[in-house]
């Protein structure tokens, strides 16, 4: 049985501009050997799945054998949800039938796909690509590879003008019991949430990344050791109210924060930093989770004087 259209005003087919054959969709999640690989939409009907059959074909076993087709119509590229076991998403929202649009995200199973379809799609794929190199796709964040370049920079700043610096890690609380109960596709709904409470959360001049699996990095210029750990208390406390939920499930989520810093009087590299934040993350794991550690400078070994 044939699914409308959400109910939108729409132009009249003869009206609209035939879809671009330039169009394509880029694979940007998870990081792995395909990331950055290029699938021109050059037929007017493409199937993305697992099977030989499939012009898009995925091996990930989140991926259903016929999970979803693309057709090129009058009003544009419209994706069709094909029965599969996990859905079909576009922009992070289950869409059993869509017409995509320029840079939407489309996500079948596990895998994130970006739409590209402008004027200029050769410009818009080196443009996808740089963004790759300095953003992780799943959360919008930045990546690791962006953190340690923002830290060098802002690690010499200190150095050069005595100023405070800090940084934070946050990590999930037991997130291998939410891909074990729920499975993945909830453990990636969990990441890119948390990501956009946090990202609201952020100044200006701070950087929040991804810094790897269930761990994310804040880094606080300007920040002293009292107002980096109320930051750290803050996010925390503001993780732990909120309604986390999948399909109608609701996921409680708290996290752990590490903290460490710098007066700018001590020379530290961004690896030496992350460790001793990662230090006090161990610490507050240990003692119970759902807690923040690093605290205010003291005698004996403190963070926040890193030699």
């Amino acid at each position: 049985m044939n699914e409308s259209l959400p109910q939108t005003k729409r132009i009249p087919a003869r009206c609209l501009p035939a879809p671009s054959r330039d169009a394509c969709l880029v694979f940007i999640y998870p990081t792995g050997p395909m990331i950055g690989t290029r699938y021109p939409l050059v037929a007017d009907t493409v199937l993305i799945g697992r099977t030989d059959d499939c012009l898009i074909r995925i091996g990930d076993g989140s991926v259903s054998r016929t999970h979803a087709r693309i057709d090129r119509t009058s009003d544009g590229y419209v994706v069709t949800d094909l029965g599969s076991t996990n859905g079909t998403f576009v922009n992070h929202t289950p869409r059993p039938r869509a017409v995509l649009a320029d840079g939407d995200y489309l996500q079948v199973g596990c895998c994130i796909y970006r739409f590209l379809s402008g004027g200029n799609v050769e410009a818009q794929y080196h443009e996808e690509i740089y963004r790759m190199t300095v953003s992780d796709a799943l959360t919008g964040a930045h990546n690791r590879r962006y953190l340690f370049e923002f830290l060098t920079r802002e690690l010499a700043r200190s150095a050069r003008h005595r100023r405070p610096l800090a940084a934070a890690l946050i990590d999930i609380d037991h997130f291998k019991r939410v891909n074990d109960r729920h499975g993945h596709l909830a453990g990636d709904m969990v990441l890119r949430e948390l990501a956009a409470l946090v990202r609201e959360q952020v100044r200006g001049d701070e950087l929040f990344a991804r810094y790897g699996g269930e761990e994310f990095a804040l880094v606080m210029p300007e920040a002293g050791p009292a107002e980096a750990t109320a930051t750290g208390d803050r996010l925390r406390r503001l993780v732990a109210g909120h309604p986390f939920g999948y399909r109608g499930e609701r996921l409680a989520v708290t996290v752990s924060v590490g903290v460490a810093g710098t007066d700018g009087r001590d020379p530290v590299t961004p690896e030496g930093l992350i460790a001793l934040a990662d230090e006090q993350l161990y610490r507050a794991k240990a003692l119970g989770r759902n807690r923040v550690e690093g605290g205010p400078a003291g005698p004996g070994g403190d963070p926040w004087n890193p030699l």
